[in-house]
């Protein structure tokens, strides 16, 4: 190659520098100069030459040959390492630069295992490979690794063995410290982690073992030596009061202290809507709209009105807080509510996505303060359909903060208003009147609706568990889920119509593997889906409709809805199949949804005749669907802690139950009343070799044929409830009631059932 050089200015500092040909002939150089002062070799250019040389290329020949001065080394060694950390080259222990294509390697995530070995989760989809307790050593949960397949393990799994670990992702970790012998350690919260971490007497401040403690990894885990750390925070005691959310908190790196810059900028917000805000708003203060939710609840999204008008038509207006008026893309409090995704909502506690001085103050739809706010102004058919519908900003007077349980009280005629609030009584009534409208247009659309319980932790004056009760959903929670529905329908419908990019809230049908499966154990049952290859959200619902009064519908309901897949948010609008809507979005919480805000400058921007680049919206919907799941799996483990911690005081008790989970080391239980969940081993069974059956759900005895399946009626006896590891024990005494399938097949040695 020629290495003739050329003047040339660099990245617009306006310095000379001369530059190589073989630099000159990079196709990415101008994207270089207008990045870098120094402009270097671009990746895509660095993996050309590499694919064109056909071997391995020694790093001290390749600086040559691109002709990089002492003064550009130390930037492109770093460009190299960050291609390493990629998975886009490999540098071997000789000094080499390799194609990771050209190894066969494959890039992924690790996934551990409690008991100590792990998965490598690829990155281009396919089975996970196996990695042994050896190879785990090297690596701790969540790592980024390339690996190259080395075998197939005894179960037929292919087993990798990791050649280069691109990225140590956990800096902190919490768990309990502990000294044994001289000796601290660190044992991990997150299961996952298996390794124990060291922590030398130096570096263990002044924790004391068998307390809860934050510990920084100093020296990462490698095939000869343990990960090394120091405690950084004391969090106290595992059975302090609200330990379980600090834990919880750190185990799934929620933020949940706000950074100085944001809350300095919220302090900055005035106290009150101000007279400037109201110019280019239509003032709709005197439009009785209401907020109407949980008695707990201090951040109020949306408020509602609805009137009849014509012949069985209605208006209905949602108008939902103008988060996007104080919060600008790009500033500190956008940066953080991107972070955080999402508020996450623990027993006692809330991680709100924004400082209280928004959410629960200058964007919350208070009662009797103007407040700010983007409205969803819809004509509704006496058929449900929505005729018209219209979006602009508003300012708005909430006239009252009503609840559920008072609304419908009101509604159902268990209670009267008191004289100040009996005047928005109509405006009630023509709500619930647009909410039976409303669920039959749902029903003849074929939305699915799985019911379940949800529960709530009731806590006494000294902060323990009082009783564990579901959360009664009255049709009040139902007439607002509908107008929340309608609204987010406008959005979707508003933002594609114009063609404004934008997060839909997607929800694909079941997988060609799923549905088979489904089908497959319907059939047992003599049922049958219906629908072809592509059953739609109708097939589901009409299903449902037809087992509700069977005595296997839970187990039937609960099947189906593994079926599906998770909603999750994408810039593709692939529609909401459980809703069976075309298009959906998520419009009317941005005080604790991200992708909310962004549906509102997006509905802001078509009205000010504009249009939001597109570029980055995937990432975004990618990171949002990471955030809400990370907050679930947070707020699940908070709940199970806590149920843990209760059932230790009933050790020795005996409860019914349902079989609500089944897998090869036993059964799951749902207790009846107090809601609560645990495991009957397979060894607790029965004296019999019990073997899984996944596709059916149950477990069944070799010689007895006993069998326990998803739905099967239980009594069991308390026998352990570990707060450390969050599990519950139960003995079985008795099968109280088992589920019958139309076919059982046979099995040697034991009898049909």
């Amino acid at each position: 190659m020629s290495t003739k050089t050329t003047a040339k200015k660099s990245g617009g500092r306006g310095s000379k520098h001369r530059i190589p040909a073989i630099r000159l002939a990079d196709p990415f150089y101008e994207r270089e100069v207008e990045r870098y002062e120094s402009p270097l070799p671009s990746r895509e250019y660095i993996l050309q030459l590499l694919t064109e040389a056909g071997h391995p290329v020694e790093v001290e020949a390749f600086i040559e040959q691109l002709h990089i001065t002492e003064a550009e080394r130390d930037l492109f060694e770093r460009r190299l390492g960050a291609m390493q950390r990629d998975a886009q080259l490999v540098i071997n222990r000789k000094g080499l630069l390799l194609l990771p294509d050209k190894l066969d390697l494959i890039k992924g995530r690790v996934e551990g295992h409690p008991d100590g070995f792990g998965f490598v989760v690829p990155d281009e989809g396919g089975d996970d490979l196996y990695l042994s307790a050896k190879e785990m050593h090297r690596v701790l949960h969540g790592d980024r690794v390339l690996v190259r397949v080395a075998g197939f393990d005894r179960r037929g799994r292919r087993e990798a063995k990791i050649v280069k670990v691109l990225e140590h992702v956990n800096r902190f970790i919490v768990g309990r410290y502990y000294r044994e012998g001289g000796v601290g350690f660190l044992i991990a919260e997150n299961r996952r982690i298996n390794q124990d971490i060291l922590v030398p007497t130096e570096h263990a401040g002044a924790a004391q073992s068998g307390q809860v403690v934050m510990v920084e990894i100093l020296t990462q885990p490698g095939a000869h030596n343990e990960a090394v750390g120091r405690v950084t925070e004391v969090l106290g005691s595992y059975t302090d009061p609200g330990m379980e959310i600090e834990i919880a908190l750190r185990k799934h790196d929620l933020p949940h202290v706000f950074p100085p810059d944001v809350e300095n900028q919220a302090e900055r917000l005035p106290a009150k809507v101000l007279k400037k805000d109201l110019d280019g708003r239509e003032d709709i203060r005197r439009l009785p709209l209401v907020t109407i939710d949980g008695e707990t609840a201090r951040d109020f999204d949306d408020a509602v009105y609805c009137e009849p008008v014509g012949r069985g038509g209605f208006r209905l207006v949602v108008a939902i807080a103008d988060v996007s008026h104080y919060v600008q893309p790009g500033d500190a409090l956008d940066r953080e509510g991107y972070t955080r995704g999402n508020s996450v909502y623990f027993p006692r506690r809330v991680i709100p996505m924004l400082p209280e001085a928004l959410s629960n103050g200058l964007c919350s739809l208070n009662p009797e303060v103007d407040r700010l706010a983007m409205v969803c102004d819809m004509q509704i058919g006496p058929g449900g359909a929505i005729r018209d519908y219209r979006f602009y900003p508003g300012v708005i007077h909430s006239h009252a903060r009503l609840t559920y349980n008072q609304v419908w009280d009101w509604l159902s005629g268990a209670a009267k208003p008191e004289k100040k609030q009996a005047a928005l009584m109509p405006h009630l009534q023509a709500l619930e009147m647009l909410f039976r409208t409303l669920l039959k247009a749902r029903a003849k659309r074929g939305a699915i609706d799985f019911g379940s319980t949800e529960t709530q932790i009731l806590f006494d004056d000294q902060g323990k568990i009082a009783e564990i009760v579901p959360v009664i959903r009255n049709d009040a929670h139902r007439i607002i889920e509908e107008c929340m529905l309608a609204a987010n329908v406008c959005a979707s419908d508003f933002l594609h119509t114009h063609k404004q990019p934008a997060l839909y809230r997607v929800h694909e049908g079941p997988t060609v593997e799923r549905l088979t499966a489904l089908r497959e154990f319907l059939a047992e049952f003599g049922l049958d889906l219906g629908g072809g290859d592509k059953p739609h959200a109708r097939e589901y619902a009409a299903l449902l409709d037809r087992i509700k009064d069977r005595p296997d519908h839970g187990l039937l309901q609960t099947v189906m809805l593994r079926s599906l897949k998770q909603a999750i948010y994408s810039p593709d609008n692939k529609g909401h199949f459980g809703l069976a809507y075309e298009a959906y979005t998520h419009f009317t919480s941005p005080i604790r949804r991200y992708p909310d805000l962004l549906v509102h400058r997006g509905i802001k921007a078509v009205l000010d005749g504009e249009k939001l680049p597109a570029k980055g919206l995937a990432d975004i919907g990618l990171h949002c669907s990471m955030t809400e799941r990370r907050a679930d799996d947070a707020t699940r483990d908070v709940d199970a802690w806590l149920k843990t911690y209760f059932m230790r005081d009933r050790i020795g008790e005996e409860y019914d139950g349902t079989v609500s989970a089944v897998t090869s080391f036993g059964i799951f239980v749902a207790l009846d009343d107090i809601f609560i969940e645990g495991l009957v081993h397979v060894s607790e069974l029965g004296q019999d070799y019990f073997h899984y059956d996944q596709a059916r759900h149950w477990m069944l005895g070799e010689r007895t044929g006993k069998r326990y399946r998803l739905g099967d009626r239980v009594r069991i006896k308390v026998i352990r409830a570990d707060i450390e590891t969050s599990k519950i024990d139960f003995s079985l005494i008795e099968q109280v009631e088992a589920l019958e399938a139309s076919a059982t097949p046979k099995k040697k040695g034991g009898r049909k059932k």
